[in-house]
This record gives C-alpha cells, structure tokens and sequence, in this order.
C-alpha cells in the first residue's frame, strides 16, 4: 500500500470550497453604509474600461479610501460592447461602486463607444472627441492618483483605454502633475514596480462588489476566481517587482502594478526599485506627491 498523498486533502479543499461558493448570491445584497470623503480629501480616478474592471484592479484603490482618506471614484470609460446590456451594466456599477464606497462617473449616455487603438488612427474626430471628455474629467477632478491600464493589457477596449488615458494626460497643463498607476488583468505586465497585498476583508469586499456585475459572471465566474489569480501575483510578483531569484515575500493575496509620475507632460519614474506593501503596512511615504 503507498502512503497517503500529504497535499491531497490542500487541492480537494479548494476544489470544494471553489465549488460550494458557486451558490453565493450574485449582489442583492445590502451593501455597507457609505461614509462621505472628508473635505479636501485626495482624489483617485479609476479609468475603468468596462464595469468591473474597478474591482478586479480595485486593492489599491480600496487601500487608499480605507487607509488614506482618498476620495476613489471609478469613471466608467464604456459601458461595454453589447447596446442591449448598457443600461443594466451602469445599475450592476452603480451597486458594486456602493458596495465598496467608490465614486462613480458616466463618460456620456451608454458610455464612450470604439475606444480600441484603430480609432485612435482610422477615426481621428471619433478619437478626439473622446480624449476631450476624459481630458475634462481630468481637469476637474485634479486627481492626485490616476489608475488605467498598462498598454499591453491584450483586450482591445483596455489597450484603447491606456491610449486615451495618455492622450488626456498631454491635454493637461504643462504644470499638471499625477501618479499614475497603470494596472494588468487580460495581460500581464512584464515589469511592474509594485505589489500590494489585500487583507482577507478587502477581497471579501472586492469579491461581493464583483458578484454585483451578475450579467457577466453568471456566464464566468471569474469573481471565485479572483483570489487564485491575486495568489498566483505574488508568486510572479517575488521575481518581476522585488528582482529574479529573490526569496518570495510572505504575502497571500496580491495585485500588481505599475506606479509612475505624470510630469512635464511625460512619465517619470517615481521607485528605484520595486516595492511589495504587505496588508499591514503604511501606504502614505509612496502617494505623497
């Protein structure tokens, strides 16, 4: 008789705990009572492509509201591609931004349309007209922190998006200055600078304001699969942010970035080296502009 496989018990667990959560409701829950930014808090924009990008990068966001005081609003760039499901995508939006205490803004009725990298070249009127109403949000809002994808991100909308965001960014003033913190979900970066750990309660939360896009994870339920992807980032995470062959942090649940400067009408690096932020630790010395 061989021996019993010691990791056998480790992979039934998670397959049956995968299981078992696949009976979780999808939203209709009641969410947290808001609690208002104080005045003059910092502002966050999230430039989401689609609902429920804003929770699936949302640790940092999340980490700034709660431990920093920042005012986090999601600018919903699209509404999607399907004209059928926009206005219940913004209801699905409008409950998973309340349930984690985030702003959220509309682009224009059913969202910005054709934001893919053809347009930028194919229909420059089309292209233009969208990078004014992002330069304007912008511009009011003087977000200190700007989130948007990085610009191999794969999708279409999500390269698009990067494109719009960096075309936006030049419509600014040349004395405009920001972070920028560009994040990765259908493509992984090959060097981010940044790695920052989420607390069992903040992916909770991150999971439930995800179950509220039901449209979309009812055909993928990719919201139960959010914690494996944020385990799998810190194992990428101990080699692309803290340098090949370094001991990997002990760290659980994790998302990776890529943090810069917006100066003088350009990125500039903002870390000497990369950094991983455990759960526990102080967030302010890196978004102190």
């Amino acid at each position: 008789m061989t021996k019993a496989n010691p990791y056998r018990g480790f992979v039934t667990a998670l397959a049956d705990t995968l299981a078992a959560a696949k009976e979780l409701p999808l939203g209709g829950f009641a969410s947290p009572e808001a609690v208002a930014p104080a005045a003059g808090s910092p502002t966050a924009l999230i430039f989401a492509p689609h609902p429920d990008d804003e929770c699936v990068i949302g640790a940092l966001p999340l980490r700034l509201k709660r431990e920093l005081g920042f005012d986090v609003v999601n600018v919903a760039v699209t509404q999607g591609s399907r004209e059928d499901r926009r206005a219940e995508r913004w209801q699905e939006l409008s409950e998973g931004c309340a349930w984690l205490g985030f702003g959220l803004v509309a682009t224009g009725e059913g969202g910005l349309t054709e934001i893919k990298p053809e347009t930028r070249s194919e229909n420059p009127a089309h292209w233009q007209a969208a990078v004014d109403v992002i330069a304007g949000i912008i511009a009011e809002r003087k977000p200190k922190v700007v989130f948007f994808p990085h610009d191999d991100d794969w999708n279409r909308t999500h390269l698009g998006t990067h494109l719009l965001l960096v075309d936006a960014l030049g419509h600014q003033p040349r004395d405009f200055a920001c972070l920028v913190v560009e994040t990765e979900f259908w493509g992984a970066m090959d060097d981010p600078n940044l790695m920052i750990e989420s607390s069992t309660e903040d992916l909770a939360d991150l999971l439930a304001a995800l179950s509220c896009h039901a449209g979309e994870v009812r055909r993928n339920p990719y919201h139960l699969r959010l914690p494996g992807w944020m385990m799998d980032n810190v194992r990428r995470g101990g080699e692309l942010v803290l340098g090949q062959g370094r001991p990997a942090p002990d760290l659980t649940f994790a998302t990776l970035y890529r943090l810069r400067l917006w100066r003088d009408g350009g990125f500039r690096a903002v870390l000497e080296e990369g950094r991983a932020m455990a759960a526990t630790q102080d967030l302010a010395a890196l978004f102190s502009l």
